[in-house]
């Protein structure tokens, strides 16, 4: 039987392959320690956990202290592609890198499912 860090492993994996423009996902605790990940070799786990959690933290900080509601997402955008963070549940972040051409309504849908 799978443990829930196999599964939350596959469901990364399945991800990337349903979602072409996803080159790396990974969910993270809300504390910056992974839990589970696809990413390639030369990003470093440890480091895209605590600045994900750290951006997921701020970002929901800013909405609020702005009045903006509840945060749904904090984007970033670089010239290489991005990153975008969701919460998943009321104890992790899920973490996508995308390519620059990515269609990001098909990525935002597929985040949330």
């Amino acid at each position: 039987m799978a443990t829930r860090t196999e599964n939350v492993v596959k469901m990364l994996k399945d991800l990337q392959a349903s979602t072409p423009d996803v080159e790396a996902s990974a969910v993270v605790s809300l504390d910056g320690l992974i839990i589970a990940s696809a990413l390639p070799a030369d990003v470093e786990e440890d480091r895209m956990a605590a600045m994900s959690a750290a951006m997921l933290s701020l970002g929901e900080r800013t909405s609020e202290e702005l009045q903006k509601g509840k945060l749904n997402q904090v984007f970033i955008k670089g010239d290489d592609g991005y990153v975008v963070l969701m919460s998943a549940g009321d104890e992790a972040v899920l973490s996508v890198m995308a390519r620059k051409d990515a269609k990001l309504g098909l990525l935002f849908l597929d985040m949330g499912r």
